[in-house]
């Protein structure tokens, strides 16, 4: 391959890969990067460079071992949308210098604070790519950042109220065994939360209980915890945890701390216990307007013909399940639920964590799974491929769940808000033994 290491503006960096020409399909792939990034996507560079894309990826403006760069407003903007259109335009030159022809198609695939890239991409530079992947993409991530800031102060606080790992793991595990059968299928994995029904109660600690509970200050937290999030007057400012879903315990993560700290604040000594949910998620809103990925104008890129597979983990403890299918209402109710899937879908995965993990089937082509090269019915890069390059769009994706190398099982994901129905009498660790079906209730 030839490789091609540049920077863009003096702060931010690239890193492109380009397979020798016999080699290239002739596709461009760009390869999104998660948290507070200042790093190369090398994993999904690395796997779809084998199959013939010449891949890319930007650290967004900054380098991990660069402190405090969200003191500099110009790292901010890149970070939030700037760095990913400017590597690109710059990459498609190098492409067409390199092979003497542009790329016929250009993609987009990434997970986390990459799926949040992509929705950039698809509201503000709709001719960028012609098909995007974006998952776990946290279309609101101001206000996620309040809810996972608040809610670390609080248990930071109250010590004794403070959650454990294995406290939620015992609050995972008794909603799952509460809400596992309701697809009829007893497989350790709660298919739709929103159709859970539990009681917290139930895991208090009480005279004579054998076994693991929670003190009552512990289950009291654990309420606030999935309840919504409201502000100081008691106002509602999201819609809460869904059932089962954990969160990260410990104090706040640095990039929290970074956001009011080094760019709202420019104070290394801001004192975190000061944090105001209203005034600080407004402040972080003004700072950064950008960061926010929840525009429903995309127009332009479905008129120029763009398409865009969304993913999300109905388990994900890091950017909850909610705030995605909520945007994916939002943008129905705006260009019609028929005008929508024909260029945008989304596909809800039972029982996966943060882009991967958890108990359910978490591979699928997704940024950092498994690939299944050509094959549009596993593989979600694919599947966006077939559609925009055959008109063929995805009714389905087959997920499987790889434990140490070895396959357990596959799992049907559906369109949402279409649901996988277990057809009651086949294998159940089969795919084939499902099907969609409309589901009334994500619709509400």
């Amino acid at each position: 391959m030839c490789r091609v290491q540049g920077r863009i503006e003096g702060n931010i960096g690239f890193d492109l890969w380009m397979p020798v020409p016999v080699q290239w399909n002739g596709r461009l792939l760009a390869g999104g990067v998660g948290g507070d990034a200042g790093q190369f996507n090398h994993s999904d560079m690395a796997r779809r460079l084998e199959e013939g894309f010449a891949t890319f990826s930007t650290d967004s403006g900054h380098k991990k071992t660069q402190s405090r760069w969200m003191a500099d407003a110009k790292a901010r903007e890149d970070y939030a949308h700037r760095a990913t259109h400017l590597t690109t335009v710059a990459v498609k030159r190098l492409v067409r210098r390199f092979y003497g022809r542009s790329a016929d198609r250009s993609y987009f695939l990434g997970c986390s604070g990459g799926g949040r890239q992509g929705l950039k991409e698809l509201q503000e530079y709709p001719r960028d790519f012609d098909g995007i992947v974006a998952g776990a993409p946290g279309p609101y991530m101001p206000l996620q950042s309040v809810r996972m800031m608040w809610f670390a102060l609080q248990q930071k606080r109250n010590p004794a109220a403070a959650l454990t790992d294995a406290d939620w793991s015992l609050y995972e595990n008794a909603v799952t065994h509460q809400c596992d059968a309701i697809d009829d299928v007893g497989d350790g994995i709660v298919a739709d939360p929103r159709a859970c029904r539990f009681d917290t109660r139930v895991l208090e600690c009480k005279p004579g209980t054998a076994g693991a509970c929670l003190t009552a200050p512990k289950r009291a937290m654990l309420d606030q915890i999935i309840a919504p999030l409201r502000d100081e007057s008691g106002r509602a400012l999201d819609g809460g945890l869904l059932p089962g879903v954990r969160t990260r315990p410990g104090p706040p993560s640095p990039l929290l701390r970074a956001m009011w700290a080094d760019a709202v604040y420019d104070d290394p000594d801001w004192d975190e216990d000061s944090f105001r949910r209203t005034a600080d998620l407004a402040a972080i809103n003004r700072i950064m307007p950008q960061l926010r990925a929840d525009s429903t104008r995309i127009t332009p890129f479905v008129k120029a013909g763009g398409k865009a597979i969304l993913y999300q983990g109905w388990a994900d403890p890091s950017t909850n399940a909610g705030p995605t299918t909520t945007y994916y209402q939002s943008l129905a109710k705006v260009h019609g639920a028929k005008g929508l899937s024909s260029a945008v879908r989304l596909f809800m995965v039972p029982g996966m964590y943060h882009c991967q993990g958890g108990p359910g089937a978490d591979g699928f082509g997704g940024s950092g799974q498994p690939s299944w090269p050509g094959d549009p019915s596993r593989d979600i890069l694919w599947a966006v491929i077939h559609w925009v390059e055959r008109g063929i769009p995805p009714v389905s994706l087959v997920a499987t769940k790889q434990v140490e190398g070895t396959e357990r099982f596959r799992r049907l994901l559906c369109p949402f808000p279409q649901v996988a129905q277990y057809d009651g009498r086949s294998d159940p660790n089969d795919a084939a033994s499902y099907r969609c079906v409309a589901d009334a209730s994500a619709a509400s």
